[in-house]
Parts: C-alpha cells; structure tokens; sequence
C-alpha cells in the first residue's frame, strides 16, 4: 500500500503535468513529462561548460564547414515555415492583436496553431547545436552568458506554451523571433560558407537591432494583458515583460561592447596614430632645420 505522501505526491504530479495541461499537446513527444526536455538542457550545459572544453583542450578545433551550412540552411527553412505559418494561420487572418485567446477546439485552424507552438518548441531544442558547435570549434568567446542564457531559457518557455497555452495571446513573441531567426541563421549560413562571403556580411550588427526591437515589441505586445482581459491568462505577463527587459538589457550591453566600444576604440586609437604621425613629422621638421642651421653660420 502507498504511503499518504506518495499518493499525494502523485496527485500532485498528475494535476500539474495532465490535469492543467492541454489535452490536444499533452501526447506529443517531449512535452507531457518536463523529464526528457530538462534531460536535454542540463545535458548541453555540462557538453558546453565541462565535457566540451575538457575534450577539446588538447585537440584542433573542427571545421564543419558544411555541416554548419546544411545546419543554417535548415534553420533557415524552419523559421520561414514558422514565420508564415504564424501569420497565414493566425495574426494576419484570425488573431486580434490587442488580446487573443487560445482556441482550446479540435478545428484544423486551432490546431494548425498548436502544432505551429510544438515545431517553434523543436527549432528551438535544435538550436542548442549553436553552442555545441561553438564548443568543438573552440569559439569559447561566443559562449556568453547571454547566449547561454538565451538558448536555456527559450527550449523551457516554449515547452510550458506548448503544453498548457499552445495558441493566443503568447504566439507573437514566436512568429518575431522566428523572422528575427530568419536573418540571423541565414548570416550564419553565408558565414559559414567562406571568406570570399564576408564581404557581403557587413549587416552582423543590425542582427543585434532586430533582437532588441523584437524584445521592445513583446514587452508592448504583452503589456496589453494588463488592462485588456480575452481569456488569455493575464498571469503571464509576471514571466513575459521581466524576461523581455531582462533578454533587451543583455543585448543591449552586448551591442554597446560588441560595436559601440569597438567603434570608439578604433577611433581613439586613429585619433593617437595620427597625433603621433604629426609629431614625428615635426620633429622630422626640426632634425632638418637642425641640419641646415650649421651651414649658415659657416
């Protein structure tokens, strides 16, 4: 016979994870237990922080070059089939974008959007081969604590919309960062491709534009919840406007470091090689009127 505790603790289980979750998702692969996606996420960071450097720290790091190109051009494919999926199936057709609520129905439509929220929540476990790649590439400088934050934070987000709010209200937030992806994958992909495609890439730091606008329109976008009530559970403006100033205070900082400094520093230092071109020029200047002065008095 079960202990109380045990019972209860199942119960508990059993309304969390069955009883509050949507019944049309709750089947699917990976979402009806947080198990196997926690799995995954503890998994990447002891590979990103522990495994990875240790094994590669007497190794060459790896090339990849076509992996890396094959990996960009699918994740290209995925946020344009997410992007248009979203707005053909929802906010450009259906959804009102002041409050929207999920359609809980079995209708082609309310499910199109529910399976749109579980592709979304796979690109995302998918885009946890940033870091890996980024680790037996030994680019440990890429690894911020932002972007581990970010590729953390999001595969979580994702699984939680996926299972108990698949639809509504929250789907903004993925139909612009699937756009944002879109860019930012396919400068990846020409990245990867070679240094004859560098040249091309002088727009790297409009990627990190989209991602702070992209922020700003989630934070205005969920905000409405506060005064507007649709079904859509107002609650969840607790998680989506901190994490959205949290996700464009980092990136904020990272563009300041990334550009702003940089552009600052090479500024500074153009601005001392020029003075010190101009003070060996005159003193170039005063070793040659030195030399010609004798001579006159001769």
């Amino acid at each position: 016979m079960a202990s109380p505790n045990v019972t209860a603790s199942s119960n508990y289980w059993d309304f969390v994870f069955t009883d509050l979750a949507d019944p049309r998702t709750n089947h699917w692969p990976l979402i009806s237990s947080p198990v196997p996606g926690l799995t995954i996420i503890a998994s990447y960071l002891y590979f990103v922080l522990n495994f990875g450097p240790k094994y590669m720290a007497n190794r060459k790091p790896f090339q990849m070059q076509r992996l890396l190109v094959v990996y960009n051009f699918v994740q290209v494919l995925v946020s344009i089939w997410l992007f248009f999926e979203g707005l053909d199936g929802a906010w450009l057709r259906h959804y009102s974008w002041r409050c929207q609520p999920v359609d809980w129905t079995d209708n082609p439509m309310a499910m199109r959007v529910a399976r749109g929220c579980y592709v979304y929540f796979l690109a995302k476990i998918s885009e946890l081969l940033d870091t890996v790649f980024f680790t037996l590439r030994k680019k440990d400088n890429q690894i911020s604590f932002l972007h581990l934050y970010h590729h953390t934070v999001m595969p979580m987000i994702s699984w939680g919309a996926t299972k108990y709010f698949p639809g509504g209200h929250g789907t903004f937030i993925g139909v612009i960062n699937s756009f944002v992806h879109i860019v930012m994958y396919t400068y990846y992909m020409f990245a990867a491709m070679g240094p004859q495609f560098h040249k091309y890439l002088w727009w790297k730091k409009y990627i990190t534009d989209l991602q702070m606008i992209q922020f700003g329109m989630a934070f205005m976008h969920s905000a409405q919840l506060l005064w507007t009530d649709c079904g859509y559970p107002r609650w969840s403006v607790c998680f989506t406007l901190p994490n959205a100033i949290f996700f464009y205070m980092l990136f904020n900082d990272f563009y300041k470091k990334t550009y702003v400094q940089k552009r600052r520093l090479a500024a500074a230092k153009a601005k001392a090689k020029a003075k010190a071109l101009e003070e060996e020029q005159q003193a170039n200047a005063a070793r040659q009127q030195e030399a010609v002065e004798p001579k006159k008095e001769l």
